[in-house]
């Protein structure tokens, strides 16, 4: 029996978008229909995983204009990750997609710029209901993990980044 999954992949440590990537990559081995869309990260980042995807012919969109630090002084961020819920909509109720990732979509719910509610509600009355669904992003709302099957917490205990002061890797994080 198959059953679509509702995935959240959430907390402050490293790992959150690559583990659903990995997920991407055996749903692409077995052939199923998959579709990522990115929110906050822009398209100018052509970051490694969307070289790939492109190379291997998996759908790939942009919902974002780049990292958002203040929600409150990103107005045009907020729009276009409104115009990419509406994007995931249309992918979401098509029907034709076994897997869909919604990568770092958990921003724009914590930042009050979706509902996060609202998003469930709709997610409630229109997915499909063998389709996969994986959310990632820091801080998932209690609303969110409780309507997930599944949901995996990240926990940083180590970073380069904080304790040896390197920059992000090109192939290790983007």
């Amino acid at each position: 029996m198959r059953k679509g999954l509702v995935i959240v992949n959430t907390g402050n440590g490293k790992g959150k978008t690559t583990a659903a990537l990995g997920i991407l990559f055996r749903s692409y081995g077995r052939g199923l229909r998959s579709c990522v869309l990115q929110f906050l990260k822009a398209e100018k980042s052509k970051t490694g995983e969307y070289l790939a995807a492109q190379k291997l012919g998996i759908e790939w969109h942009y919902c974002g204009d780049g990292f958002v630090f203040d929600p409150e002084e990103a107005l045009s961020s907020a729009e276009v990750a409104r115009a990419g819920w509406e994007m995931a909509k249309e992918k979401i109720a098509s029907n034709d997609y076994d897997l869909i990732i919604l990568d770092e979509m958990i921003y724009p719910l914590t930042f009050g710029w979706l509902k996060t509610d609202q998003v469930i509600d709709w997610l409630k009355a229109n997915k499909p209901a063998d389709l996969h669904l994986i959310i990632t992003g820091r801080n998932a709302p209690q609303a969110l993990a409780e309507y997930a099957d599944l949901v995996t917490e990240m926990k940083e205990i180590k970073h380069p980044f904080h304790d040896q002061k390197l920059s992000a890797q090109p192939g290790i994080d983007f």
